[in-house]
């Protein structure tokens, strides 16, 4: 029995697939060649269950391709904006090989535990160029550290982002202006200053256009990162980081 339904579904399958361009038609069926063909297919599914799983891995795989595919497409699009914008900071080495882009919600814990793997890939590889995308979605708190990051940038530069960056991705407690202050200053730049500075039309732009770039990516959430020109949106632990930047580096 299990033969002739294999056979059945086989022989269904050939005469679909042997018409150029064309799909299997239901339609042209008859009401009983029709449930008799359904009746098959499901029969050979019951009796051969490994096919769905088959058939759900080649449809993930394909669906895979499709998104690295589009992602790469993306990447290109808006690489002048994601890799050389003229305001976001830039760590490890400016002269780098492999530029990482990453978007960061200080508030986000997989963001948090992103910046120590991150932090020990530039220890662990000199050739890392790191453009770090203030993306804050989570909450005020978030909006709050992104604005008093940009506003420290914009008044006091580079190294004074740098320390507001480290400082603020492992903070604890609950974010406000006057616990911004407080970190500004012990840092030794002018809490008050910078905080005074956090509604400049600049900051206003600088948010805007990183919340616009991570539209046009389908980012949806943090962290997310652009690796030369594959996306990874999520956190990645260490070995998967180094991975991609190794195939990228043997694809250069």
């Amino acid at each position: 029995m299990k033969f002739t339904r294999t056979l059945a579904l086989t022989t269904a399958l050939t005469m679909a697939s042997a018409l150029p361009g064309t799909s299997l038609d239901l339609s042209s069926m008859t009401d009983d060649e029709r449930n008799a063909f359904r009746d098959e297919v499901r029969a050979y599914l019951m009796d051969n269950p490994e096919v769905l799983m088959e058939a759900i891995g080649v449809l993930e795989q394909r669906q895979a391709d499709a998104q690295e595919t589009m992602d790469a497409d993306l990447v290109r699009v808006n690489a002048k904006a994601l890799f050389d914008d003229g305001f976001s900071h830039v760590a490890g080495n400016p002269e780098g090989d492999i530029t990482i882009v990453e978007f960061v919600d200080y508030q986000c814990g997989y963001c948090r535990k992103s910046y120590e793997v991150v932090q020990e890939l530039l220890e662990k590889d000199n050739g890392i160029r790191l453009v770090l995308k203030e993306f804050p979605i989570l909450s005020e708190a978030s909006m709050l550290s992104a604005r008093f990051a940009i506003a420290g940038q914009q008044l006091f530069g580079e190294d004074a982002y740098a320390k507001l960056h480290d400082a603020l991705i492992t903070v604890r407690g609950p974010v406000t202006t006057d616990s911004l202050v407080k970190l500004g200053n012990d840092l030794g730049l002018d809490g008050q200053a910078i905080a005074d500075g956090m509604d400049d039309p600049e900051v206003d732009a600088i948010l805007a256009e990183n919340r616009a770039l991570g539209q046009r990516l389908q980012i949806s959430g943090t962290p997310a990162f652009v690796m030369h020109d594959t996306m990874a949106r999520g956190y990645m632990p260490l070995e998967q980081m180094e991975q991609i930047i190794a195939t990228k580096r043997e694809e250069s």
